[in-house]
């Protein structure tokens, strides 16, 4: 897998291993970015936050393009390692933080308030486990995201999916198997 655009256009990232571990297709991650940036100008700029962040190539797709800053939330150690190198293939560790925690149960925003609250946030957890809905009410109880901030959430095809209160449905798209929906949090 590679950035797909940018600054950091063509750099090679490390996949961590493991069954949970499913990185967003390069037709789905082009798709996402085209109407992040052409429909919503939500990327330059923006406090970026990768939840169940796996190889951290949302995020660092985000850096290429524009964003400021980054944080990248996973609870499994070798998949936050491999963040870690992919941070330093793109030479990102100055504009980026890693959290080694469970989405579900993060800490404090407060600890991180130099690249928090995120005004673009991407949420990718395994298939089939309905974490969206929890990880989003918890980041936010925890000052994570910003009010007006963008959601981006993939889930399976198959997966129900009804937004938490105090977040609005703005779009939402197929890529084969996956569902990607995209969420405005309320002000």
């Amino acid at each position: 897998m590679r950035v797909d655009s940018g600054s950091h256009r063509g750099t090679r990232l490390a996949v961590p291993e493991g069954s949970d571990v499913r990185p967003t297709s390069d037709r789905a991650r082009q798709a996402i970015f085209n109407i992040l940036i052409h429909g919503h100008d939500a990327v330059a700029d923006a406090k970026v936050l990768d939840v169940f962040a796996g190889s951290g190539a949302l995020g660092l797709e985000a850096l290429s393009r524009g964003a400021a800053s980054l944080i990248a939330i996973e609870k499994d150690r070798a998949a936050a390692d491999c963040i870690k190198l992919n941070v330093a293939a793109c030479h990102e560790a100055q504009r980026t933080t890693i959290v080694l925690s469970d989405a579900l149960n993060p800490p404090e925003a407060q600890r991180h308030a130099r690249f928090t609250p995120a005004d673009l946030v991407f949420l990718d957890p395994p298939y089939g486990q309905d974490l969206i809905v929890p990880a989003l009410t918890a980041l936010d109880r925890r000052g994570w995201i910003a009010g007006n901030a963008l959601i981006v959430a993939e889930m399976a095809g198959r997966d129900a999916f009804t937004p938490p209160h105090g977040f609005d449905l703005v779009d939402e798209r197929r890529y084969g198997k996956a569902r990607i929906v995209f969420l405005r949090h309320e002000a």
